[in-house]
């Protein structure tokens, strides 16, 4: 047989050479096409697995530097020296601009958990040092076929924990240059200035929502750790300006480190708990549960200082003033459902009473009103079974003995009625917390941003709330992009969020809210599908907090607090060195979301509502029609989660999940697994579709809208950017994988007979499978939505086309083909394997749908049960009647796990290590 000779290159040229016959039909498919030479090159012996992980690893590598690449075109530039300068480069009119705009955050940002953790740490690590370096060449970030080890919560903590380290670095290098300025410009009020630029928080060991596996010991643990790791860089930053107060933070991180150690331990028996608790909570000189002390001593040396030294403590005092006895601030979550239940025993202890009524309402401000502080300790704590009021236990004894003055968010997952968030500021009041905890409602479903402007009406106008938010000083919220834009499509999402921002700020106005801020927390992911725009930081700025929602804002006279999120390991790539985190933090100073020109043009988009909104309404249309479509779900869950890699310590489905593969509904996966499988299949349907579909009938009009909209604009490069690495060919390809006629056909020329009888067996198999009908019907309709927005787009001129394109489609397109050869591959060893084995307890169809679902792992581990290899030998017993069975007739297991079981493994090996490249030309996993 002859040899493979494939390179990217040529397999590349194959592709671009097979697109043109689409010209003579429209049925063919290059993608397909290419994927089927493959998959015959593979089976006749000319292409062997370790030629396809070659390939592979090329292709990983590649997209390895695609995504150092786009880091650089995100953040750029990326120059210390070059973002230092970026600082200061506005002159102040006076000391007091100067000091009002930079004792402010411009913005808040949170590192978060979600499942994102794509890349290995050395691939992590190298995609970091190349976008620092800008030496983006094969020899430096080229990390692959890295062997990847199941993403722990430990992980998680501890890479928070880096990238908050490197965005204190790099506020830290802010926060010095703005002293030194200041010093040189106005050098008799400089030592007055107290800079809080940005600040920091997390949520990572603190989220509760949809976790099990998070204890208070847990979140308490981390709180105290991330204590002793803070007064360690605290001490260390005073040891040459103020040794004696270095010394002081030296020995309460050490004991700080030694509670977290204890809190660490088995906490089950209540003697070890009391042991815990008791020495916590215990009075001791090295004990520090406020910097409030340490800061005005730092800052009264600093008035009698040299200068350098005066700026090196106020430096420090202002990372105490943003982030307190910890790493940052810290965001617990519960679901709204969660709350319920706890408040449900005190309003409703019968379970009659509909939470989300009126006569619910009036019980819970007669709480509110009746309310008196409860003390507890770490008991009540222990054998409290609510995991709402656990967490709200939690958190008064955090604040009551490891932090008391860095606040505490409380976000509420789905919570859609009032009652809900009144409930928490219960809670806090019951335990005496609420003077130090932010209760934040999150908008993410669709009920939620259809209904959210009244809800706010509806709570701001509660007496007890107003008067809450008054002593807190701000009105806070969260909105999920991730979710929204699952529910309702990522544009809908951004624009209905758009409107929740400015019914908040008329609220607000209208409930007499104005001298209290509104701080908005904005969550999102690194994806173009979870509310991150891929033009540039610019876009991924105004996309989450539009100029229009901020202007609504500043003209009522409501300070605005934006915050954003960094999500897992994609978000804190931004954050991978100090360098990196600087040239992060100067792209947010350079495009404050906290500030907005009231002088600005007048969006068009705004005022022709007659347009926009019915543009708006058909694409939400356009997107609810598929989340409910049996065709759109069949899609999304023909494989499962199996295209998918282990990226999170938290499940991809929900836990209550039991349903079966074939039944599963796209509410059972959650937002970053179903972005992500999108981008697998290849077409980022809740970005794309229903664009082109909105303006028909209208196309030049809405054209012209768009184009002279500065929102528009955003929405079309968002489109476009989605558009050029989308293919609907590859969604119908991986529709013919289970098309009983291609099964049929395929050794119809009989040079395949090596192969023939697998084949028919998957075309009796797969006789009655629906799925090759659900991807022929699902890219029928995608495609009639993509010739609409053909024409749409064509009416637009692209601003910024992408010179890469087509060199990235190819890429994707030979990614797709190498997967689309490895199923089959999969497919056929999966039939091949023969239908008998001693103590086989389960039918050879359960294992043949566990490898059409990619539920490899589970079938590999029941093939290799039905076929072991090492078993129990008659030479092991020490018997003395001889034995002339098993002879070789009863053995001969290795050669099935060697030509069947041991090819399947490897193959989705392959399969995942290209789903993460393909990740990585979409720039983020999800």
């Amino acid at each position: 047989m002859s040899r493979s000779a494939h390179t990217v290159a040529t397999l590349e040229a194959r592709l671009e050479a097979l697109h043109p016959l689409t010209a003579q039909t429209p049925m063919f498919n290059p993608v397909f096409q290419l994927g089927l030479d493959l998959s015959r090159e593979l089976e006749s012996g000319a292409l062997t697995l370790g030629e396809v992980e070659a390939l592979v690893s090329e292709l990983e590598c590649e997209s390895l530097q695609t995504r150092a690449r786009r880091l650089v075109r995100m953040l750029g530039p990326v120059g210390a020296d070059e973002n230092r300068a970026a600082i200061t480069h506005e002159p102040a009119e006076n000391y007091a601009v100067f000091a009002q705009r930079w004792q402010r955050p411009a913005v808040h940002v949170v590192f978060t958990a979600h499942p994102t953790f794509l890349l290995s740490p050395a691939q992590s690590a190298a995609v970091v040092a190349c976008a620092g370096s800008g030496d983006i060449s094969a020899a430096t970030v080229c990390v692959t076929g890295a062997d990847h080890e199941p993403v722990t919560l430990e992980r998680e903590h501890e890479d928070a924990m880096r990238a908050l380290e490197n965005a204190q670095a790099a506020r830290a290098v802010i926060v010095r240059d703005l002293l030194d300025h200041a010093r040189e410009r106005w050098p008799d009020d400089w030592r007055s200035l107290a800079p809080l630029p940005f600040r920091f928080a997390t949520w990572v060991g603190y989220d509760m929502d949809g976790r099990t596996d998070i204890g208070w010991n847990t979140s308490l643990r981390y709180r105290l750790a991330e204590k002793a790791r803070r007064l360690s860089g605290y001490a260390r930053d005073l040891s040459a300006p103020a040794p004696e107060i270095a010394a002081t933070l030296g020995r309460a991180a050490r004991l700080a480190d030694d509670m977290a150690q204890r809190f660490a331990g088995d906490l089950s028996a209540p003697a070890a708990l009391s042991e815990a608790a008791n020495a916590l909570t215990a009075d001791h000189p090295d004990k520090l549960v406020s910097l409030i002390p340490v800061i005005a001593q730092i800052e009264a040396a600093a008035a009698s200082a040299p200068d350098d030294a005066a700026a090196d403590l106020l430096t420090v005092s202002a990372a105490m003033r943003a982030d307190g006895l910890g790493m940052g601030w810290v965001h617990f979550r519960v679901n709204a459902s969660q709350l319920q239940n706890a408040v449900r025993r005190r309003i409703d202890p019968d379970g009659k009473l509909d939470l989300a009524s009126q006569a619910a309402l009036v019980r819970m401000r007669e709480l509110l009103a009746e309310v008196r502080p409860l003390r507890s300790n770490f008991a009540a704590l222990a054998i409290e079974n609510s995991t709402a009021i656990r967490q709200f236990l939690a958190m008064a004894q955090i604040l009551g003995h490891v932090d008391a003055d860095a606040p505490i968010r409380m976000l509420i997952a789905e919570c859609e009625q009032p009652t809900t968030a009144l409930a928490a500021l219960y809670f806090a009041r019951l335990f005496g917390i609420a003077d130090k905890v932010d209760v934040s409602p999150l908008f993410e479903t669709e009920s939620a941003l259809e209904h959210g402007g009244r809800f706010l009406d509806a709570l701001l106008a509660e007496p007890a709330y107003r008067e809450y938010v008054r002593s807190r000083g701000r009105v806070a919220i969260q909105s999920g992009f991730s979710d929204a834009g699952r529910f309702v499509g990522q544009i809908p999402a951004a624009l209905a969020i758009e409107r929740l921002h400015g019914r908040l700020a008329e609220a607000m106005a209208e409930n007499e809210l104005t001298d209290v801020s509104a701080l908005v927390f904005n969550t999102g992911g690194e994806s173009m599908g979870r509310g991150c725009h891929p033009a540039g930081f610019a876009d991924r700025v105004d996309w989450q907090m539009s100029p229009w929602a901020r202007r609504r804002f500043t003209r009522t006279g409501i300070a605005l607090e934006p915050e954003v999120s960094f999500q897992g390991g994609d978000g804190y790539l931004a954050f991978g060195s100090p360098a990196l985190a600087l040239a992060t933090l100067v792209r947010f100073t350079q495009n404050d979301p906290s500030q907005a020109d009231c002088n600005a043009v007048a969006d068009p988009l705004y005022r022709r509502t007659d347009l926009s909104l019915d543009f708006y309404r058909a694409i939400r249309r356009v997107q609810h029609d598929y989340l409910v479509s049996g065709t759109y779900a069949r899609a999304i869950t023909a494989f499962g989660l199996g295209l998918l890699n282990d990226t999170g310590s938290r499940k991809s489905r929900r836990q209550s999940d039991i349903a079966a593969d074939r039944q599963m509904n796209l509410r059972q996966i959650r937002a970053i697994p179903h972005n992500a499988v999108l981008q697998q299949l290849g077409y980022p349907v809740n970005v794309i579709a229903g664009f082109g579909t909105a303006a028909d009938g209208n196309v030049e009009e809405v054209a012209a809208l768009l184009q002279a909209s500065a929102r528009g604009g955003q929405m079309v490069r968002l489109v476009r950017a989605a558009n050029a690495l989308a293919s609907i060919k590859t969604v119908a390809a991986f529709g013919e994988l289970f098309n009983s006629a291609y099964w049929a056909s395929r050794p119809y020329r009989g040079d395949e007979a090596h192969i023939a009888d697998g084949c028919l067996q998957l075309a009796e198999y797969l006789a009655n499978d629906d799925r090759a009908g659900v991807f022929r019907r699902l890219a029928a309709s995608l495609r009639v939505d993509a010739l609409k927005l053909h024409r749409l787009l064509a009416l637009i001129p692209d601003e910024a086309p992408a010179q890469d394109r087509e060199h990235a489609r190819r890429t994707i397109g030979v990614l797709q083909a190498l997967r689309l050869a490895l199923l089959q591959h999969m497919f056929l060893r999966a039939v091949g394997v023969p239908s008998f084995s001693r103590a086989n307890d389960i039918a050879r169809e359960d294992v043949l749908e566990m490898v059409f679902t990619l539920r490899i792992e589970d079938a590999v581990a029941q093939l290799r049960r039905a076929f072991p290899t090492s078993t129990p030998a008659v030479d092991d017993y020490a018997v003395t009647e001889p034995s002339d069975y098993p002879d070789s007739a009863a053995t001969g297991y290795a050669a099935i796990q060697r030509d069947f079981v041991d090819p399947i493994e490897r193959s989705h090996a392959l399969n995942l290590r290209i789903s993460a490249a393909i990740a990585n030309q979409f720039g983020a996993h999800g």
